[in-house]
């Protein structure tokens, strides 16, 4: 299990508080990310994904874009986005952009495929909330289509038929690597196995093991489709200090922020220090020491089966500082004592 399992990091790219106490200009939260980027890939770190989101508190609308700043600045990490909102979107021109990031980073890019969280991005290009599943269901289809790498006949209700049509540039070398990442509906989990493609859980709340009847149903729905076993990844938010008060009382007021202000959109009460607490210590946020982070990641892979984990390391108005030091601990430490610990326990299991 140890030599399988990969450990990433997730950035949707929250605008950050300067030096001075202000917000920083977008432009340059974009630029800090790129040096978060380099910095993964100097220790380490298997895997670093952008999100996409188009409002006043994330930077990043375009990561691909992004992307490819830090294809041509990292040489080894893996590339790819978290997630990209197929439904407001273009198939052709996502696998295009992926494929570009694909050359210019020699073969690492991969794109994660959701709905996403927020939906801003469909008035904001033109689709129909009262769409939202069709959207996503022919546009998945499509897509898929594109990515086998042969001239692409499609029909389907959401645009013109293609017949015979390729799409440049292809990928170089085999296929690209595609996750559908799932935030708990069994419809996508199964949509993901008739797909032959991985599933990567959005896991942002609540204990992480009660996601296991949706691995259980992924491998059986792929079991039963006749498809290869395919990998399962988590992503969760999660931040790293020295102590576990000391990664608390940082993390605290920015997680709040941000949490409130999404809250208050959605019709959720404010967050509370207390219902802060009880995810930090029973369920799906990863703060603390490099040692409680490298334990509380270990028991969710060794939960799940997981053949990777993505930690949101970014959260609200959160320094570009803290989220360096962060990213430190986790590519030097954590990984370390979590691979260790998935080590002793498969060592144990096959004794």
């Amino acid at each position: 299990m140890t030599d399988k399992v990969e450990f990433g990091l997730d950035t949707f790219g929250d605008v950050t508080l300067g030096s001075d106490g202000k917000l920083l200009p977008q432009a340059q939260v974009i630029r800090n990310l790129v040096e978060e980027a380099v910095l993964a890939d100097e220790i380490g770190i298997d895997f670093i994904g952008v999100g996409e989101h188009h409002r006043d508190d994330f930077a990043v609308s375009a990561p691909e874009t992004v992307l490819a700043g830090i294809a041509t600045r990292t040489s080894r990490i893996k590339l790819g986005s978290a997630v990209t909102v197929l439904s407001s979107d273009d198939p052709i021109r996502v696998f295009q952009r992926f494929s570009t990031v694909d050359a210019l980073s020699n073969g690492r890019a991969e794109v994660i495929l959701g709905r996403g969280s927020f939906t801003e991005s469909f008035p904001l290009f033109g689709f129909r909330l009262n769409d939202y599943e069709t959207l996503f269901t022919e546009k998945l289809d499509l897509f898929a289509a594109i990515r086998k790498g042969e001239p692409v006949t499609w029909q389907g209700s959401i645009r013109p038929p293609l017949e015979d049509q390729s799409v440049y540039p292809p990928i170089e070398n085999g296929t690209l690597k595609t996750w559908i990442g799932v935030g708990g509906s069994p419809e996508s989990v199964v949509r993901a196995a008739r797909y032959n493609l991985p599933l990567m859980l959005a896991i942002i709340g609540g204990d992480p093991k009660r996601f296991r009847p949706y691995v259980d149903l992924y491998h059986q729905a792929l079991d039963q489709l006749g498809g290869a076993t395919l990998p399962v990844g988590v992503h969760s938010p999660g931040y790293i200090a020295d102590t576990d008060e000391q990664a608390r009382e940082e993390l605290w007021p920015h997680y709040k922020l941000m949490r409130d202000r999404i809250g208050g959109e959605r019709g959720w009460p404010p967050a509370t220090r207390a219902d802060f607490l009880s995810e930090v210590e029973r369920g799906s946020l990863y703060v603390g020491s490099p040692e409680t982070v490298a334990r509380k990641i270990a028991a969710t892979v060794k939960a799940l089966g997981a053949a990777r984990f993505q930690m949101k390391y970014s959260s609200g108005p959160l320094p570009h500082e803290k989220m360096m030091r962060s990213i430190e601990l986790y590519g030097g430490r954590v990984i370390p004592a979590a691979r260790e610990i998935l080590a002793e326990k498969l060592e144990l299991s096959e004794a």
